[in-house]
């Protein structure tokens, strides 16, 4: 994964922590890292201007994705973990290279 978020600021530790391989992930997790790129977005970061169109369209659909895995989900996300944990991380940092 990165190790330099497009978005500053965003506390390393607490992410680091909730896309570890290992960690389970719980609903409170996946709504702080929204919310923290929604204020993000809302605040005009100015490290989001250096973004590309293509690169803030694949961020913004990982967004969404999440979004509504939240809505569509009643119970964990323990199966699908890993493919929510790369959408996190798609839409916290832009792409996975």
């Amino acid at each position: 994964m990165n190790s330099v978020p497009a978005i500053q600021g965003i506390a390393p530790g607490k992410l680091d922590q909730i896309l570890k391989p290992g960690y389970q992930l719980c609903k409170e997790d996946v709504i702080w890292i929204l919310e923290f790129i929604k204020k993000k977005v809302a605040e005009e970061d100015p490290n989001l201007a250096g973004l590309s169109q293509p690169q803030l369209l694949r961020s913004f659909r990982y967004f969404t994705e999440i979004a509504m895995m939240l809505i569509h989900r009643k119970n964990g996300f323990d199966q699908e973990a890993d493919r929510l944990k790369r959408w996190l991380c798609e839409a916290a940092y832009g792409p996975i290279e």
